[in-house]
């Protein structure tokens, strides 16, 4: 990440407390708090795979039970 000042002649101090800032908003927004499980991807929810409908008992229901047609 970098940044530039485009305007003024800020201080050390005063160029150190802004980028405090920027980091402190930036780490809070990425932050979850512990224990708070991650959103589950969609591609890997399992009810994307099973269709509406069961698969009929027969010989080859096993190979209907994935792909889902």
């Amino acid at each position: 990440m970098t940044i530039k000042v485009v305007r003024g002649n800020p201080t050390p101090e005063e160029l150190a407390a802004a980028l405090a800032v920027v980091r402190a908003r930036a780490a809070a927004a990425t932050s979850t708090p512990p224990g708070t499980p991650r959103p589950r991807d969609a591609w890997s929810d399992p009810a994307r795979i099973a269709s509406a409908r069961l698969p009929h008992p027969g010989p080859s229901a096993w190979t209907r039970t994935f792909w889902p047609g």
